[in-house]
């Protein structure tokens, strides 16, 4: 009889806990169901997944064709229809820049013993990152992998090699399976005024500098850019700042949220580097394009151009890799075509942050 009783009570506890689980997993499924079918979600889902190399599928694992391509339509970039102003650049104004804001403090209160360079860490609540400051435009240059064609190289390895100080990644590259190299340079590569590259599938335009160290933007053939004084470029896109006029962004424009490299400039002349880390979960998840827009303004400005972004995203400070890359960590980042370095022309005091340890 006693044992009857004991059976009887681990059966209902058995078929309490196997109830209790049932529930759960409907739960699961009902929130999931709720989720998948939230217009925010979609937003989020599907452009983020359609952006990456290797994950397209993910869009689809969740949502038909039609719904896929109906969001991608609802997120867009309505760029700014002009071009850029090269006057509204007047480098070497330094007496006469007035400091507005907090943001601009911070940026002009140089680090102890480096008058080259400015080191800011990016710490908000859903990404994290790293700008940095350039005083002297002339100490940006681009960097271009030595192995050209056949191989990509670090941006570590790029500062190196070019006796930089800190770099960024450039432009794209052709990255089938998520699997490039960075042998193979997406679009136009003009260095010392030359074309030294010229590949189909460059997106968005001419991104780099004149002569004068201006930063210039523009859609024009290489030939044209070449002709009206660009000295250096990459081709990626979108622009995202032009003449102080912000692209307007649809949605999310299309590009989901994802780790971010960008360049601007400020009309001072100073250059904007900027890293966001992403797709790494319990750290930072990365960054809209307003997100990274909003952080430029914060800094004002100028002219700014997106640069090719995801596991590509790689930071170099004085030859260490300075963000978390979402691959390629454990072998200094991963290999690109090129990279926006820093270098120190003029022998100025230029001594090393400390290391960030991801704080």
């Amino acid at each position: 009889m006693a044992k009857n009783i004991k059976k009887k009570k681990r059966l209902r506890l058995k078929i309490s806990k196997i109830t209790i689980l049932i529930f759960l997993l409907d739960l699961l499924v009902v929130d999931g169901l709720i989720l998948i079918n939230n217009d925010n979600f979609k937003a989020f889902w599907i452009p983020t997944a359609m952006t990456t190399m290797k994950h397209k599928y993910l869009a689809y694992t969740l949502y038909d064709e039609d719904t896929v391509n109906k969001v991608m339509s609802e997120n867009y970039i309505e760029k700014v229809n002009e071009d850029v102003n090269l006057d509204d650049i007047v480098i070497g104004g330094d007496k006469k820049r007035k400091i507005t804001s907090k943001f601009e403090k911070e940026l002009f209160t140089q680090d102890e013993g480096n008058s080259v360079y400015k080191t800011i860490r990016i710490n908000e609540s859903k990404y994290k990152g790293w700008l940095i400051g350039i005083y002297d435009p002339a100490d940006v240059e681009l960097a271009v992998s030595s192995k050209l064609g056949k191989a990509g190289q670090s941006v570590n390895t790029l500062v190196k090699n070019n006796k930089g100080l800190v770099g960024i990644n450039g432009g794209g590259f052709e990255d089938l399976d998520g699997w490039g190299n960075g042998s193979i340079p997406y679009g136009a590569i003009i260095k010392d005024g030359k074309l030294i590259w010229n590949h189909s599938g460059g997106s968005g335009g001419l991104i780099g500098f004149t002569k004068d160290h201006k930063m210039y933007l523009t859609s024009k053939s290489p030939a044209e850019a070449i002709k009206d004084g660009m000295d250096e470029a990459v081709d990626f896109g979108p622009f995202l700042i032009v003449n102080g006029k912000v692209s307007k962004i649809h949605g999310d424009g299309g590009w989901g949220t994802a780790p971010r490299s960008v360049i601007a400039q400020r009309k001072d002349g100073v250059v904007l580097f900027l890293i966001i880390e992403g797709r790494l979960p319990g750290y930072s998840t990365g960054a809209t394009m307003n997100d990274v827009i909003e952080i430029l303004l914060r800094y004002k400005a100028y002219n700014a151009a997106n640069l090719d972004g995801g596991a590509s995203s790689t930071m170099s400070v004085e030859g260490k890799l300075w963000n978390r890359p979402s691959a390629g960590a454990e072998y200094g980042g991963r290999t690109v075509s090129n990279a926006w370095i820093v270098t120190n022309k003029n022998n100025k005091p230029a001594k090393a942050p400390i290391k960030n340890n991801y704080k």
